[in-house]
């Protein structure tokens, strides 16, 4: 049975002496967790964290629909900024399924590439949802080439570099050192969180400044919350979970299912600053910010309207 570890800052073997993660068997003293979940077979094979799995798969399905939904509202701001969110939320869940249920086992030769673009992945995932929370404060038109190719860009980037980092930690070349992985360390437990602390009190300004509803503050409270459980459980709770639950479960399901939830909660915070219009949406969404402007006069009110009257035409006409 594995030992207790204590935490070193650079380090993951705390981490990993609680719950099952890709890159444990990549870097520091390769920590075994004290408990986790057991396996089932499956035609001769074995199936790692199925109760895990299944959830990632509802995941996907979730993702799925909330990007449909996202697409159906045709002119909602940031439309195709938040939806680029949840293409990489989709594309780190098959990652996770193909590392987590032993599809690539540890012992391949390409399973520390494979886990370097899951690490990739994560960093692009947080980048653009920090960029996504500039988009409502109009520092570039949404849906622009502009808009779009900046996050890209940026996420491309992080991708690109989380990479190499990994790689380079990993197989220890480079100067880099896999029994010192302090600069992953810091990635993964710095900046995303710094990432998403930002995020959060971007949509708060920007919930508080710019819009009269204020029901979009308990999404976000929700949302940070699940998270906040979800890492709780996953890491510091995991052992407890795996011996109540007789390991069929570990902190590793905990931390999937409320990282779902709290993805959810941004879907469901976007949606909420945007109303409803029969007239623009399949779905019956509206496309527009609930701005409150008190300075706008009459004759800037004719000329939205005219505006919006074009951009009506214009979509009927498109969908004759």
């Amino acid at each position: 049975m594995p030992m207790d570890v204590s935490f070193s800052f650079g380090s993951f073997d705390f981490f990993c002496n609680s719950v099952v993660m890709p890159l444990c068997a990549l870097v520091g003293e390769k920590v075994e967790p004290k408990c986790y979940a057991r396996n089932i077979d499956v035609g001769g094979s074995l199936l790692f964290q199925p109760a895990t799995l299944a959830i990632l798969f509802v995941a996907l399905i979730m993702t799925s629909i909330m990007i449909y939904h996202i697409k159906s509202k045709y002119t909602a701001v940031g439309r195709k900024e938040i939806v680029l969110f949840f293409y990489s939320y989709m594309i780190v869940i098959i990652f996770e399924l193909m590392l987590y249920s032993g599809a690539i086992p540890a012992s391949s030769s390409i399973y520390s590439y494979v886990v370097a673009m899951y690490n990739g992945m994560i960093i692009a995932c947080y980048i653009i949802l920090l960029l996504n929370g500039f988009v409502g404060f109009q520092w570039a038109e949404d849906g622009t080439a502009t808009s779009l190719w900046i996050i890209r860009g940026s996420a491309i980037a992080g991708f690109f570099v989380t990479f190499f980092i990994s790689i380079a930690t990993f197989k220890s070349i480079t100067g880099f050192d896999s029994k010192s992985p302090v600069l992953l360390f810091l990635i993964f437990y710095v900046f995303c969180p710094a990432s998403l602390l930002i995020y959060v009190v971007l949509q708060i300004i920007l919930v508080i400044k710019t819009l009269d509803d204020r029901w979009p503050l308990g999404d976000i409270c929700f949302g940070i919350s699940f998270f906040i459980i979800g890492v709780i459980g996953q890491y510091f709770l995991s052992e407890i979970i795996c011996t109540m639950g007789d390991h069929y479960l570990d902190g590793l399901f905990w931390g999937v299912v409320f990282t779902l939830l709290s993805i959810m909660m941004v879907y469901k915070y976007w949606d909420s600053i945007t109303k409803e219009d029969l007239e623009f949406s399949v779905g019956g969404k509206t496309n527009v910010w609930e701005i409150k402007d008190p300075m706008i006069n009459d004759e800037e009110m004719m000329v939205l309207a005219e505006e919006h009257y074009k951009l009506k035409q214009q979509v009927m006409g498109n969908r004759r």
